[in-house]
Formats: structure tokens, sequence, C-alpha cells
């Protein structure tokens, strides 16, 4: 799917001019004038810093991260190793009724935005924008590090992201169990870099692209995948 490249700091600094040689009587010297605070700092952007990023790595285990809850502890772990752990993180996956457990919809897990990446890029401003035309591409879908994630044309290529969603952001089909399989069945990823095999909006989609091929991590890298995740700062 909110972007996370791009605010340069700007400082201006206040120049004092002294004027002449000639001895002037003593009369109290003018107050200092406090210097300007930087524009454009990290924190001067609407969300105060990163809430959007790619995991830079998965968990190792495929499409099994014990359920959303684990999923969202990925998340939180990541950020927190960059310092942003002080937000609630929560990982963009859908799930289904499957084995009679209650749909989750991605798009209601996730916050209301706006949403930045790690360089301060915002990639959407709401959930409509994030679903709709936003600015997530493989120059802006950075991750925790702020780094960019291999795309198609890469090796390896990483950019199918697991979602468990359709295009909307809601409950798909295939959701590896819920998010708690590592071996058969499936899940729905998107495309990070908005690229694949033809022109199609399935191809371009950056959250409902294609299944995978399975549920383990090697049938995730065969797919083109690494078992990654989007985060988003729900606060």
């Amino acid at each position: 799917m909110r972007a996370r490249s791009r605010l340069p700091f700007v400082a201006s600094l206040a120049a004092v001019a002294l004027a002449g040689c000639t001895p002037m009587p003593a009369s109290p010297p003018p107050a200092a004038s406090a210097a300007p605070a930087p524009a454009n700092s990290a924190d001067s952007t609407p969300t105060g810093g990163m809430s959007f990023f790619v995991t830079s790595t998965g968990n190792g285990n495929g499409a099994n991260f014990g359920g959303l809850a684990g999923a969202d502890r990925h998340c939180q772990t990541l950020a927190s190793s960059v310092g942003a752990g002080g937000k609630t993180w929560h990982a963009y996956l859908s799930t289904n009724a499957a084995g009679g457990a209650t749909p989750a919809d991605a798009r209601d897990r996730i916050g209301r935005g706006p949403w930045q990446n790690a360089k301060g890029v915002v990639i959407a401003k709401d959930v409509e924008e994030l679903h709709g035309s936003n600015n997530l591409n493989k120059q802006t879908a950075l991750s925790e590090k702020g780094e960019v994630i291999n795309g198609r044309g890469d090796s390896p290529n990483m950019h199918d992201i697991l979602t468990g969603s359709t295009p909307e952001g809601r409950a798909g089909d295939a959701t590896c169990a819920n998010w708690t399989a590592a071996g058969e069945g499936s899940a729905i990823l998107g495309h990070h870099d908005r690229t694949g095999l033809d022109e199609s909006a399935p191809a371009k989609s950056w959250n409902s692209s294609h299944p995978s091929r399975g549920c383990s991590q090697d049938a995730l890298k065969a797919t083109g995948g690494a078992g990654l995740l989007y985060c988003f700062a729900v606060n």
C-alpha cells in the first residue's frame, strides 16, 4: 500500500555588523536577537516523523507470523530498532473468516493518516487516498532504515509484499490461514514497485496483485518476495 528521499535541512544564521571605529558615548548594548529556528526539520512534518515503512526483513518463517498480533509485533520491533518505537505500529494485513475467525480489513487497522516514509515523503494523506491515487512506489516505499527495497529487475526480486487484501484493502480469499501457515496455501501479494509482467492494473497494484505459490519462505522467494510487510503507525 501511506510517503518511506527528500526534505533538505535549511539553517538561517543572523549576521552581526560592526560599524566604524570612533568611540561613542557609553550606552547599553543592543539586545541580541535569537537565531531563527531551522526550517523543515525532520519533526516539522505533519506526523512528526516516519509513519510508514516496508519491513527490511521478514521473520524467516514465510507467512506464519502467529496471526495479526505477531505481524504487528514484527513491525513494532523494527520500528523500535530505528528509534520509532514510541508509536503503535500495525501490519497492513487482512484476515478472513477461515476457521470461524472474525474477518479484519487491513484498511481499518492502520489509523487515519497521513503517512510518510523515513525520508519524510508523504505517501498518502488518508485511507481513501492510500487506496486511490497514492504516492507509493519503489522510490517511496522505503524500509524502516530509509533504504530502497529490491524490485523487479533487481537480484533478488523482493517486490511481493504480503497483504491478504483486495484493492480496496478488505479481506481477501488468500491469507495463509490468517498468517499462521508456513507450508501449503497462498496469500495475496502487492507490488511495492508498482511493476509486474504487464501493464494491467493488478500488475501495478501495491496491495493486491496476485497470490503466492505457497506460504513457506522458499515459496515466497520463488514468487518474487521475501515475506515482507507494509507497516503503518496508527497514532
